[in-house]
């Protein structure tokens, strides 16, 4: 007796696993980054190929009795890594090369002033200086880390995008306005995308080359560029238009395509801040109807997506905010989060490869139990957000 009700519940246990994961989608997994000792939120803003993590992380520190964020690279094998400082409290990371190998961003110096830094594990944090100015911050990376972008300061204390490579800091204008940023580049190296202000004083999204200059991507005003595929062909980001901002995907061909909207939701204002390697998916931040972020991702066949609602199976009753970087292949996303189990605003690493779940073994332990079982059935149907 006791033999057949153990096969009816497995074979229940089996259906309920099947029936979530064709509800859920090709969910997988997720891991929560943690912080630093003593810290109280993280966030992730970029990723290489193979999963590793770079952002954002606090600390707390004795000394002073406050908390400082601390640039972080993160591997499933080592954890999450304090990439310190130039002499000062404060640091962010930014972008990662393909291999994981080279790190970007910006930290204070013993002035309390940001500077933008290339670190590498043999060389530790290099500064690369500025244009002119005071601060400058580098914002991403080209896949073999030859090539930053970001922003800097100019004699003139105005920011301007930059391109370095090589020791040399390029300014890369504007759109016949004072400031511009730099926000993403291409895997070569050869494409950068941001925004720049015009003559007449207007934000617009730019792709800029070498032989072409600073092209204006004719979106509406108040348009920032914030990722660009590898081959440079595609660029994404968001443009302001009576009253809401709307999340963008550029071709040359197509120009500017707004993204469908958050399924299920009414809200229009959303954030597309990177894309995947030949452009196929973007990811970024959209606001449900309570005005609370979440973090989205966008494809042709599905459209505008919650990740949250997506990835239930593997989420639940932790809630993705933001999503900042995709793997060039599609497979990772990160960003950040609230962790259910910590009860704060954490990284996080979300790979959607298949794994585990189509066996029934829904938490990965290599055993179809119990355990296995209430994790189904507490998401079955869940819509949560």
């Amino acid at each position: 007796m006791m033999q057949m009700v153990h096969s009816r519940f497995n074979a229940l246990l089996s259906a309920c696993v099947l029936s979530l994961i064709a509800t859920a989608g090709w969910s997988q997994s997720i891991t929560w980054l943690g912080t630093l000792p003593r810290g109280n939120s993280s966030a992730a803003y970029a990723v290489s190929a193979d999963g590793v993590v770079v952002g954002m992380a606090t600390y707390y520190d004795n000394i002073s009795g406050n908390y400082y964020r601390r640039a972080f690279r993160w591997t499933a094998s080592g954890g999450m890594q304090n990439l310190g400082t130039l002499g000062g409290t404060q640091s962010e990371a930014r972008g990662v090369s393909a291999d994981g190998s080279v790190v970007v961003g910006w930290a204070s110096n013993a002035a309390g002033l940001r500077r933008a830094f290339r670190w590498t594990a043999s060389g530790g944090m290099q500064e690369l200086g500025t244009l002119g100015g005071t601060e400058s911050m580098a914002l991403g990376v080209s896949a073999d880390g030859s090539v930053v972008v970001g922003w800097a300061s100019n004699a003139a204390g105005l920011r301007r995008a930059f391109r370095w490579q090589n020791g040399v800091m390029q300014d890369l204008g504007t759109l016949g306005g004072t400031q511009s940023e730099a926000l993403g580049v291409s895997a070569d190296g050869a494409v950068v995308v941001g925004y720049a202000v015009n003559a007449a004083g207007q934000q617009r999204a730019f792709r800029w080359t070498a032989s072409g200059g600073m092209q204006d991507l004719r979106s509406y005003d108040g348009s920032v560029a914030y990722g660009v595929s590898a081959d440079g062909r595609v660029v994404v980001g968001d443009y302001y238009y009576r009253g809401y901002y709307y999340s963008f995907r550029w071709t040359a061909a197509g120009g500017v395509q707004e993204l469908s909207t958050l399924r299920g939701y009414s809200s229009s204002n959303a954030y597309a801040v990177a894309v995947s390697d030949d452009g196929p998916v973007v990811v970024g931040r959209a606001y449900d109807n309570e005005r609370l972020p979440v973090a989205f991702r966008w494809t042709l066949p599905r459209g505008t997506e919650d990740l949250t609602m997506t990835y239930t199976l593997w989420t639940y009753p932790s809630v993705l905010r933001e999503a900042r970087a995709i793997s060039p292949d599609g497979r990772y996303i990160v960003g950040y989060g609230v962790n259910a189990a910590t009860n704060r605003s954490e990284a996080f690493l979300l790979d959607t490869r298949p794994r585990c779940a189509p066996d029934g073994d829904v938490n990965c332990d290599g055993i179809v139990d119990d355990a296995d079982l209430l994790i189904v059935l507490f998401n079955f149907g869940n819509r949560y957000r």
